[in-house]
């Protein structure tokens, strides 16, 4: 049975490709999402790929993750520098997450540059675009599939 990874994104990411590409790229969620899933095949994992603008709807997609899935990539946006609520369910979900932005958010604005979600991350990828996403699936792999 393959590893079930869900890849959970933030408020505003729906405007990806509109959105000051100048920062985040102009590559759209659709693109990113269709990536993930031609990557996922590849690694032999299935894939719940979702958006939301809404904390409380995050925080009940990382509980049911902590059921369902082997893996959880996250770029919670702009819930990053705030959330104290998502930071919670983050701690209470055993599995390995990979906390994921596609800006370098270490060269931003000072109040960016703080990570709630840092404190419950296996691992931060930042400021590789949209490729960061198919380097935490790659490394989701390696984490929560046997190794032969």
């Amino acid at each position: 049975m393959a590893a079930t990874v869900h890849v959970l994104n933030g408020p505003n990411l729906n405007l990806l490709g509109k959105r000051q590409p100048e920062i985040y790229g102009r590559d759209t969620l659709a693109d990113i999402e269709a990536a993930c899933r031609t990557l996922a095949a590849e690694l032999g994992l299935e894939l719940v790929f979702r958006q939301s603008n809404h904390e409380g709807v995050l925080v009940d997609w990382i509980q049911e993750a902590r059921e369902k899935a082997q893996g959880l990539i996250i770029n919670p946006a702009g819930f990053t520098t705030t959330s104290i609520a998502i930071l919670d369910a983050l701690l209470a979900c055993p599995i390995p997450i990979l906390e994921v932005h596609l800006s370098n958010i270490h060269k931003r604005e000072s109040f960016r540059q703080h990570s709630y979600v840092s404190l419950a991350a296996t691992g931060v990828i930042a400021g590789c675009g949209a490729h960061g996403y198919l380097l935490a699936l790659r490394h989701l792999a390696r984490l929560v599939q046997p190794r032969s």
